[in-house]
């Protein structure tokens, strides 16, 4: 096991308006959604954090397990109660800070697979998995859950082929305390645009794979396929089809190769 994160040293200097003013961390969880859930209920602040050393049912999307290994990564989730129309930008603010965390770690080029892994040379370094709660028609609070592969070392694994971490690309150990540090800034800052309105579909868009190549994707019995053209402001996934239209395809219910959710929407079709 790596050394402990430091969380009192994080807060006494982070200097941000909502995320991290208030940090919880606990050596061990089931998950840290689950946790964070439950303290949003009880009336968290927005922003509150809530860190493991380890994850014993770490989940991502569509209830697949995550790997949670103790003491090499960070898992973290977050509080967040944005008002109706910048919920759907969210996703594309909390990508964009993993991004900006990982970029600022010296000679790497992260990459976003639609619509919310981060990876680099392909492989997946960090996930992140959005869940609500609703108070009739508005938003109660979001749970945004991260998982950062930070030190973990996945040769001789299953995931060899398909998981990276930030030690193995750069060839050293990382600081912990330090990406974490790093990474709560970096979300304060997204989200705070995501509340403003800033564009950030614009430049997160720059950061997608894919742009431009076929793909296919599935939700229930049905199959969308076509080429990925870009993205709506809300981060939705625009699809040239086989037969000339085009499909828009809501971030957060379907997903390349695997999926369920609601049927695409036509261009300028709002829910």
């Amino acid at each position: 096991m790596g050394n402990a994160l430091a969380v009192e040293a994080v807060a006494q200097d982070l200097g941000t308006r909502r995320v991290g003013r208030c940090i919880f961390l606990f050596p061990s969880l089931s998950s840290t959604m689950d946790a964070a859930h439950r303290l949003a209920q009880l009336g968290v602040p927005e922003g509150a954090v809530v860190l493991a050393e380890e994850q014993t049912a770490g989940r991502g999307r569509f209830q697949r397990q995550w790997h949670s290994p103790p003491g090499v990564n960070l898992y973290l989730s977050i509080v967040l109660r944005p008002p109706a129309e910048a919920v759907r930008r969210v996703n594309m603010a909390c990508s964009l800070a993993v991004v900006d965390t990982v970029r600022q770690i010296g000679g790497l080029s992260p990459s976003v697979k639609w619509p919310n892994d981060v990876r680099l040379r392909g492989r997946k370094v960090c996930g992140i998995l959005i869940e609500g709660r609703w108070e009739g028609q508005s938003a109660g609070w979001l749970v945004v859950g991260i998982g950062l592969n930070v030190n973990a070392d996945f040769a001789s694994t299953p995931l060899e082929d398909v998981a990276t971490s930030l030690a193995l690309e750069t060839g050293r150990l990382q600081d912990r305390t330090g990406v974490l540090r790093s990474l709560l800034r970096f979300l304060d800052q997204r989200y705070e645009q995501a509340l403003t309105g800033y564009p950030l579909w614009r430049e997160w868009q720059s950061h997608l794979e894919g742009l431009g190549q076929p793909l296919a994707v599935r939700w229930g019995q049905q199959v969308v396929e076509g080429v990925a053209e870009g993205v709506t402001p809300e981060g939705d996934l625009i699809v040239c089809q086989v037969d000339g239209t085009r499909a828009i395809l809501p971030t957060g219910e379907v997903t390349t190769h695997t999926g369920v959710g609601s049927a695409p929407r036509t261009p300028g079709a709002r829910r």
